[in-house]
C-alpha cells in the first residue's frame, strides 16, 4: 500500500519543527510514548496534528486542550457505532469517553505525563488490540 507524504516520520518531524506551542514537549514525548508501545505504530500526520496508526489511524495529539496534553483515541478514521464504549481495564482513570468510539486522554505537563505514562501505555496496548 501506497502512504501519502503525510503519513511518514518525516512529515510528523516537519511538523513540529514548525509547531510553536507552549506543549511542544509533551508532545514529543507522546511521541516516544505511543510509538513505543508497539513496533508496528507508525505516525504521520492526521487532522493536522500528529497522529498514529496501525492499519488505520488511532490516535491524535489533542493540541487544541486549553491546558495540558493529550491524545484523541479512536477506532479508526471511520465513525464506528458500536452500541457501547469497549471494556478497557483504566483504573486510573485516564479515559474521558467521548462516545463509544472515541475517548480523550489529557495531561496537565510533563511530570504528569510521566507520571501516569506506564497507565497510558496499557491503556493504547489494550486500544490496539480493538482495531
Amino acid at each position: 500500500m501506497h502512504r501519502k507524504t503525510t503519513d511518514t516520520t518525516d512529515a510528523v518531524d516537519a511538523y513540529m519543527a514548525a509547531l510553536d506551542h507552549p506543549c511542544k514537549a509533551e508532545v514529543e514525548a507522546l511521541r516516544r510514548i505511543i510509538t513505543g508501545v508497539d513496533a508496528r505504530i507508525a505516525e504521520g500526520v492526521k487532522w493536522n496534528a500528529p497522529s498514529w496508526r496501525l492499519d488505520e489511524y488511532f490516535a491524535t495529539t489533542h493540541l487544541r486542550a486549553k491546558q495540558g496534553i493529550g491524545a484523541i483515541l479512536h477506532l479508526g478514521a471511520k465513525t464506528r457505532a458500536p452500541e457501547r464504549k469497549p471494556a478497557i481495564d483504566d483504573p486510573d482513570g485516564l479515559l474521558e469517553w467521548l462516545g463509544p468510539d472515541r475517548a480523550r486522554v489529557v495531561f496537565a505537563d510533563m511530570a504528569d505525563l510521566r507520571r501516569r505514562q506506564a497507565a497510558f501505555e496499557a491503556v493504547l496496548r489494550q486500544w490496539i488490540r480493538l482495531l
